[in-house]
């Protein structure tokens, strides 16, 4: 039988704090089993998790959605190769998107910064007297998909009146 884990141990081969072990545990991401002085202990497949999780944050995807991936392995077990290999086209179709937006708004913001916004009236990302309100919030004019798909943050700001 391997030896399972403490979770200094854990932390100490994947490089993540203690805390964070502690918060993917209360988040249902990685499971232990307590000893009999009420210590965790972990199994080594934790350390896959915990790497896959680690990827998952560096690319910007919610830990909610990685919980989502986990619930849909059979048993609870990690990823294996193929599993891995279905994970990650699916969320390498949402990266692309998410490159497109990031892409269009680094258009918009460099025209932006090009007319130095003295012809607010023309920028392509304002939001002039609050009209797109109510398609809902968020950057409309950014998201190419339109208003109901827009999930980034509004940097639309309601014109002020000159008095």
């Amino acid at each position: 039988m391997v030896p399972e884990l403490t979770v200094g141990e854990v932390a100490a081969r994947s490089g993540v704090a203690v805390s964070a072990l502690h918060f993917y545990e209360r988040k249902g991401l990685i499971r232990s089993v307590r000893t009999r002085g009420n210590q965790r202990r972990y199994g080594r497949d934790v350390l896959r998790r915990v790497a896959l999780i680690q990827v998952a944050q560096e690319l910007g995807i919610r830990l909610a959605e990685v919980g989502a991936v986990f619930a849909g392995l059979p048993d609870g077990r990690s990823p294996s190769r193929a599993d891995w290999e279905r994970i990650s086209r699916q969320w390498a179709a949402d990266l692309e998107r998410r490159i497109a937006l990031l892409q269009r708004l680094r258009t918009l913001l460099a025209g932006c910064i090009g007319c130095g916004c003295l012809s607010i009236d023309r920028c392509a990302i304002f939001n002039r007297d609050d009209h797109l309100a109510i398609e809902g919030c968020g950057a409309i004019l950014l998201h190419p998909d339109g208003p109901q798909k827009s999930r980034a943050r509004s940097l639309a700001r309601p014109r002020r009146s000159r008095d």
